[in-house]
Parts: structure tokens; sequence; C-alpha cells
């Protein structure tokens, strides 16, 4: 169970220097690759959407090479022979599509309405005589802000030709914001239309998305205050190893997951912001060890409410349905995780379907519901068994699940008004700490945990005893001077009868505890 110094040395200072690295404090961007991907109707036009992220200006300096750019490459129009029979061989321009590229602050320059009715994107007769754009083209409007925004990008296809390249262009982007990139055609013709290529979205740091760079930040400190937490646990794990309880070596288990899982996130985020891509089977691998530690961490602290190793030494007939929801938990979160993180690069806050999202919502419900019945039955047990020492334990850990469940509940209501608020993920740069949180939320109750549950020469004490009244938690304990002047505890023990202990057994108080519960 010891790490080895080295090992741990080494894997601190590669954090800390990723903490001061030249990446700090900067946005990123990523590629986005097109295989033959089809169009689809959208009112009158036909449209594919090629990405959205958030990207930080380059600065006021034109002149300088250009870091925060989309570039266009390969980008490859393909429309069915159908379509391309109807035109001649001689003809020159047989079909337009185009690529917008706006900033969301912008939207509304994109499309138009004529007489107060639908909106279209493409311009109509009616809207043409309205809005002075051209017949069979996108709607643009310039930007108040720069009038050579929204950026459109002409493409023509020529002849009976069944497909036409998009130019290798670099549009520089000069003021920061969440762009958005579509790529659409005006043509009835054109039905059919896909594309293939690729788009490369950057910034001064690299590939890694606007929203996700301060993530790889945030796995930074999290890994190192894991790190901490560790070294710390370990050093009194070792030291006290004669006295350490079966709960305790859980509490390990949860800390080693949380340290792996933060370092892996932080890694496949640096691997994704210089590669730009992410590639699906290092993406799965770092959540299914992130759904391994939640599973865990919630079955933990089940078996903390039931007391487990304090007032009953194993969990008897409920083992088998503990494991149960383990398992079923684990799924749910495995398959939501893979939705909301694999092969997902765009900017948009996670999306992820209703049937994923409701059985890990309401198996988490019941977990809540479970430990807290569980922490009731524990705590009048051992009111009956005037056990003051482990009574004083469970009503700090309770107050703090409390207290846990709240800040839930608060932060899911502000996680729903965000998003509501904000459905083209213009508050992208904050974005961030909707995910952060739940992370952040539940290391502290972890620490709440290894606080009340630290190893230590006394941790037998907490231990289940089988007495119907542990002795040895209750007594007094004061604080006396010893003529060193150091401060010492000093236990008064209450009337202790060696013959107690042999007059219960193990086996006839698990039985009971499983009656009970």
């Amino acid at each position: 169970m010891n790490p080895h110094p080295l090992r741990l040395g080494a894997l601190l200072a590669a954090l800390v220097l990723a903490a001061g690295g030249g990446w700090w404090g900067r946005a990123e961007a990523s590629i986005h690759t097109y295989g033959r991907e089809s169009f689809r109707e959208v009112g009158n036009a036909f449209l594919l959407s090629g990405g959205s992220e958030g990207i930080v200006a380059d600065g006021v300096d034109l002149a300088a090479p250009a870091s925060s750019f989309i570039k266009f490459v390969n980008v490859t129009f393909w429309r069915n022979a159908e379509s391309a029979e109807s035109h001649a061989k001689m003809a020159h321009s047989t079909g337009l599509v185009q690529a917008i590229l706006f900033e969301a602050a912008d939207r509304d320059n994109i499309g138009g309405s004529a007489y107060g009715g639908q909106r279209s994107i493409c311009c109509t007769p009616d809207l043409a005589k309205l809005e002075g754009c051209k017949q069979g083209e996108v709607i643009r409007r310039p930007s108040s802000d720069d009038p050579a925004w929204p950026v459109v990008v002409d493409t023509h296809f020529s002849a009976n030709h069944l497909s036409v390249k998009l130019d290798d262009e670099e549009v520089h982007i000069t003021k920061t914001g969440m762009y958005n990139l579509f790529f659409i055609s005006c043509d009835p013709k054109l039905r059919g239309l896909a594309m293939s290529g690729k788009t490369i979205w950057r910034n001064p740091g690299g590939y890694l998305p606007g929203r996700m760079a301060p993530l790889m930040r945030f796995y930074v400190f999290m890994s190192l205050a894991y790190l901490l937490v560790m070294v710390v646990w370990f050093s009194n794990y070792i030291r006290f190893w004669r006295d350490i309880l079966p709960i305790q070596n859980w509490i390990t288990l949860v800390i080693a997951l949380g340290l792996f899982e933060m370092t892996l996130w932080y890694f496949e985020y640096l691997n994704f912001n210089s590669s730009g891509v992410r590639p699906v089977g290092i993406t799965t691998w770092v959540v299914t060890v992130g759904a391994i530690r939640k599973t865990i961490s919630r079955l933990l602290i089940l078996s903390i409410s039931m007391g487990y190793g304090v007032v009953r030494p194993t969990l008897g007939g409920l083992t088998s349905k503990v494991l149960l929801l383990g398992l079923t938990y684990f799924l749910a979160s495995e398959l939501l995780d893979i939705s909301e993180n694999v092969g997902t690069i765009n900017d948009i806050s996670g999306k992820a379907k209703l049937f994923l999202v409701l059985p890990d919502a309401f198996l988490d419900a019941f977990l809540i519901l479970w430990i807290f019945t569980s922490l009731s039955r524990t705590l009048e047990k051992l009111q009956a068994r005037r056990s003051s020492v482990k009574l004083d334990i469970y009503r700090k850990f309770t107050n703090a699940l409390a207290v846990s469940v709240i800040a839930s509940v608060v932060w899911i209501g502000y996680e729903v008004y965000f998003k509501a608020t904000d459905p083209f993920s213009e508050r992208w740069q904050s974005a961030w700490i909707i995910t952060a949180f739940w992370d952040v939320l539940a290391f502290v109750l972890l620490i709440v945990i290894c606080y009340l549950w630290a190893p230590s020469q006394s941790s037998q004490r907490y231990a289940y005893s089988g007495e119907t009244v542990d002795d040895d938690d209750d007594e007094a304990q004061s604080l006396t001077k010893g003529s060193d002047g150091d401060v010492g505890m000093v236990k008064i023990d209450k009337d202790r009868n060696a013959g107690v202990s042999s007059a219960f057994s193990l086996e006839d108080d698990e039985a009971e505890e499983d009656k009970r519960e």
C-alpha cells in the first residue's frame, strides 16, 4: 500500500511543472473531421454544422503570425449522380455551397423574415425585395462590430462534376467569443449533399476547446490536492497499520482512485490539446476509472451509514443488495459519462439523452434515501448502547452529508438556470465551473471522512466490539499537563467488566443486526 517515494515525487514535480507551464491562462481549440457527412433540410436550406467553440482573440497586431484561427483543410462537397447529370458538361456554376462563420452574438445577422413570418435562412423573392439579399444565397447582414463578419466562403460546383473542393482558407480570429460554423446550400437541386474534410480551430495554446481549457488547469490542482491527501493518509496508515479498520482500507482505495482519475483527466486533456483529437479508447478508459471511483465512493458512504465495522462486523444479508446497487450505478454512470465525453470536441454544453440521465439521477436519489435511513438506525443503536464517542463521529458525519445534499440540490437548480439562460453557450468561459463543482464536492466529503476515520493508535476504539454497550467508547477524556509540559490524553475509564465481551458472540449480534435492517 506504500507508494514509492520517488514515484510520488516525480508525479508531484510533473504536476507542478504543468501548472506553471506555457499553456497557463490560455484557451485552446481543436480539429473537426468530417467523413462524408450528410446535410439535413432546415426550412428552405440544406445545412450541416461544422462545429462550435469558444476562441480567444490573437490581439491587435494583425501583422503578427495568426495563432487564433479557423482553417479549412481539404473540405470537399459531394452531390449525388442525379443532381450532377441534370447539368450540362460545359456549364460554369451548377450549384452553390456556402460556409458561414459567425460569432454567437451575431447570430441574428444570419437569415431573415418576410412580413413577420417564419424565419428563413436563404433569400427568397420576397426577402430579396425587403432585405436586398441575393436570391438563392444565405441572408447575411454585417456585424456592428466588424463589417467583415459574419464570414461567408462560397464554393461553386462546375459542369456535371460530382464533387468540388473548398479552397484551403484560414480565417483570423480578432475577437474573443463563441464561434459557430455552418455549411449551407440554398439550391433545391443539391438535395442529398454530403461533405468530407476537416477544419482546424486553434488558439495560442493549442487545440483544446475554450470551454475545456480551464478544466485542464483545474485537474492539475485536483491532482495535487489528492496527492497531498494520499501522502498524509498513507503516512498515518503505515504508522498505525496494526490498528487499521476495514473501512479505512476502502477509504485508501477511494483516495488512490481519485488521484488516478484526476491525473488521467489532465493527461487526456493534455493529449487533446497537443493533437486536436480525442481517441475513443483513451477517453473511454478515463471515464471508466471515474465511474469506478464514483461507485466505490457511494458504496463507502452507504456502508459507513449502515455502521459497517462500528455497530456490525459485516453487512450480512445486505451485501448482495449493496453490490447489486453498485453494479447498476456503475453501468448507469459509465453510459452517461461516455455519451457526454467520448468523441466530444465541440464547446456546446453536453446534452446527454434523457434516457441516460434519468437512471443515474434515480439511482442517486435512491442512494441518498437509503443512506439517511441507515444513518438514522445507526444513530439509534449508538444512543441505545451509550457509545458517546462513536455517536459524536456519526453526528458529524450526518451533518456533513446533509450539507452536501443541500449544496447538491442548490447547485442542480443553478445548473438548470445556467443552461436555460445560455442556450448559445455565450458564457462558455465560466461553464467549466459546472463540471468542477461536483469534483470539489466529492473531494471535500472525502476529506471529512478521512478526518473522522483517520488512522490512529486508538482506531480500534471505534470498531465493532460485539458488546451491547461499548464500554471503550463510553469513556471520558480529559486534558492534563504532564510534568514535562507536554499535553497528554488521560482516559478515565468507567466500570470495566472483563466477562461482558465473552457473554456475547459476533454471530448472534450480526444475525440480530440483519434482522433489524
